[in-house]
């Protein structure tokens, strides 16, 4: 269940959310807020639920206001703005000043979209002021995107630099006889495993040559960990870490994971070329001003 700030409307829910506004319109009902309070805390909670997912369950959200009184009223059903770009008339509201270049524009989820498009329409320089910054200053491609919508570096001189730390883990899954031949180390290639750790290592100091928007950072410490599971037949590659810099280590622990990974699929895949890949994700990372992480 998703509430903005600058929508002020808190858990109690006695007031109507962006959320609940998109459920009902996709549903093609309109309703009061006596309507809306008469339903009682639990349907109120699951039709705001119903708005923040990416796709709207009509049939759910009638059947919940149907028990509202005054009764909700029948209207047109209506769709999401566009994801591609924003409207003209959305972007003539936020003005050049607030700029919604269709890159940044189409990586907001669609009650975001639906939430500017909302704001838009009444044109309050207030309301306007305070949905951008929610929305559009919290998105993790805003600050890649010059106001022309150009990718850009962010810069992170201004940053002071601190103790910074991210973990990664990959997985490689592998028929019976790779993995038998990783355990009993009889592999022509020679040391997966020693092969494997090195080029994690290798990966996460080589990052910002790989990801373009990544920074070339001090790193201090990288350990890659690997782990055999013979009940799955997968290989387990859990990276860590660390530097005393301005930007995180996420991108290096992932790369490191990723590419320790990829080394064992290359050592082995003389014995198995079916063998599989991921998930890939991070475990966890602290420092920094976003705060700390944990899957």
């Amino acid at each position: 269940m998703k509430l903005y700030a600058f929508d002020e409307v808190d858990e109690s829910l006695l007031l109507l959310p962006m959320a609940a506004r998109r459920a009902l319109d996709h549903a093609g009902r309109r309703l009061s807020r006596a309507g809306w309070l008469s339903l009682d805390v639990a349907a109120r909670r699951e039709l705001t639920q119903l708005g923040s997912e990416p796709r709207v369950e009509d049939v759910r959200v009638r059947a919940l206001v149907e028990q509202a009184s005054p009764a909700a009223l029948p209207a047109t059903p209506a769709l999401d703005p566009p994801a591609d770009a924003a409207p003209p008339e959305v972007g003539e509201a936020f003005g050049q000043s607030r700029p919604l270049p269709a890159a940044l524009w189409s990586s907001l989820s669609p009650l975001d979209r639906f939430a500017l498009a909302k704001v838009a329409e009444k044109r309050r320089p207030e309301r306007l002021a305070a949905a951008y910054a929610e929305i559009v200053g919290a998105s993790a491609l805003s600050t890649h995107l010059s106001a022309a919508g150009a990718v850009r570096m962010v810069d992170v001189g201004p940053k002071s630099p601190t103790l910074r730390r991210a973990v990664a883990e990959s997985f490689v899954g592998m028929s019976a006889e790779a993995f038998s031949r990783l355990e009993q180390a009889n592999v022509g290639k020679g040391d997966v495993l020693g092969t494997a750790r090195i080029a994690g290592i290798m990966a996460a100091k080589r990052t910002s040559e790989l990801i373009p928007l990544c920074h070339a950072l001090a790193i201090t410490h990288v350990h890659v960990d690997i782990e055999l599971d013979a009940g799955t037949r997968r290989v387990r590659l859990l990276a860590t870490v660390e530097t005393f810099d301005r930007t995180g280590v996420e991108m290096e622990a992932l790369c490191a994971a990723s590419v320790a990974g990829l080394t064992v699929y290359d050592m082995l895949k003389a014995y198995d070329r079916a063998m599989e890949l991921g998930p890939t994700r991070l475990l966890a990372k602290s420092g920094g001003r976003s705060g700390d992480f944990a899957r």
